[in-house]
């Protein structure tokens, strides 16, 4: 198996970031392993990590009053997860759920988010890198909610 730092450096989200910037990241890096049904983090909870998926798949579910919990988007290996540590309030939107087991890298969000601060550099590569996934959810989001729209209009 690589090491950690290897496997950070090999992950599509960080793939071609300078040496130093991958050094800061692995020291607030750890390995961790979500059985089938596990919850990563729980809507409303406090945002303070960053997942690297490497294997399996994690859902994305939110409560909706009054319609209940609805499926979000499924993420797999090579996607990243979790900005909401970036951002106050700091909380998560959404609940993930391991599908399937999971192997991931995970971040401290409170790390992160000091190094970056003080370390602009760091900050703006993480934030550009942040940005396109949020920009790649964005467009998820908006191509669904067309399907829907055109699936209920022609079943009017």
């Amino acid at each position: 198996m690589n090491s950690l730092s290897e496997r950070i450096a090999k992950h599509p989200f960080f793939r071609d970031m300078k040496v130093g910037h991958l050094a800061i990241l692995t020291e607030c890096a750890r390995e961790a392993t979500f059985e089938k049904g596990e919850v990563l983090f729980h809507e409303g909870g406090p945002a303070d990590r960053l997942f690297l998926i490497e294997h399996g798949l994690v859902a994305l579910e939110m409560h909706e009053f009054p319609h209940g919990t609805r499926h979000i988007q499924d993420i797999g290996p090579g996607e990243v997860l979790g900005w909401s540590w970036l951002f106050p309030p700091f909380g998560w939107d959404c609940r993930a759920t391991a599908v399937e087991a999971v192997t991931a890298v995970v971040f401290s969000g409170a790390h992160l988010l000091v190094v970056a601060e003080e370390n602009h550099d760091f900050g703006y590569e993480l934030m550009k890198r942040v940005a396109q996934v949020v920009i790649r959810r964005l467009q998820y989001t908006r191509r669904r909610a067309l399907r829907s729209e055109t699936e209920n209009k022609a079943g009017e």
